[in-house]
């Protein structure tokens, strides 16, 4: 028999594509397991589409099928494929990078938490005569640099705490923040906000703003522009809106 390549025969190939990319990210939201039922609930489908999508995955070992104890899980084929995955951040933020740069005319940089500093793995340049870049590779505190509050801020409490018991806080200027408890204050606002600031808290002249942000994988890192302070008090506003607008962009691509 000839292959059906008509036009609603590929339109229900990608229905079914949807709906199995539906249960499984439901799955994914439940490990312990769901039952048919729950299923069909969370993804809005009658029962039997569920059943029949469940079993296609399974013979293919993408979920591990009901039973009496766990219900339907994910399964085993998806831990290679996950691996096939991990994406460097540094190729996925590279396009933002450039972008916010473009649009504000600053410095960019991109980071990851190190133990208890930043560490710089990426960066676009200001153009402008009176610039603020470091190398890449160059790190700094975490508790002084708008990045490091910035992921500092995407912690669990118990993650918190592990860091506070690690690490011991740096003060390279006298603005720095010396304090676990100013510093948590300092997290809550940005926690609301989705923002970090560093006024001259690592350099003299020098303050930055920072957003974090998350990979595929789950890894923790942070967008941040470099000022130097004479223009920094006056652009702020416009910088913080410029920074989570592409935050923001580069966020829904990294949760698709």
């Amino acid at each position: 028999m000839d292959k059906d390549t008509s036009p609603d025969a590929g339109r229900n190939n990608i229905q079914v594509l949807s709906r199995a990319a539906s249960i499984l990210r439901a799955l994914e939201k439940n490990p312990g397991g769901m039952s048919l039922g729950e299923i069909s609930k969370a993804v809005e489908l009658p029962r039997s589409t569920v059943q029949r999508i469940v079993d296609a995955l399974d013979r293919e070992s993408l979920v591990i099928a009901s039973t009496n104890s766990n219900g339907v899980r994910l399964g085993p084929a998806l831990i290679p494929l996950a691996a096939a995955t991990r994406f460097q951040i540094a190729d996925l933020a590279r396009q933002t990078l450039e972008a916010l740069a473009k649009d504000s005319g600053e410095t960019v940089v991109l980071v990851i938490a190190d133990q208890d500093k930043v560490v710089q793995i990426d960066q676009v340049i200001s153009k402008q005569m009176l610039s603020a870049s470091s190398p890449v590779g160059q790190s700094f505190p975490l508790n002084t640099s708008a990045a490091g509050k910035a992921i500092l801020a995407t912690f669990t409490d118990a993650e918190l705490a592990k860091t506070k018991k690690r690490i011991k806080l740096a003060r390279p200027t006298k603005n720095s923040i010396f304090s676990w408890e100013g510093l948590e204050k300092e997290l809550k606002k940005i926690r609301e906000t989705g923002v970090a600031y560093n006024f001259e808290e690592n350099i003299p002249g020098i303050c930055a703003i920072a957003s974090a942000l998350r990979s595929p994988t789950g890894d923790v890192a942070a967008i941040a522009m470099t000022v130097p302070t004479q223009r920094f008090n006056d652009n702020k506003a416009k910088l913080a809106e410029s920074l989570l607008h592409h935050c923001n962009a580069l966020r829904s691509k990294l949760t698709v």
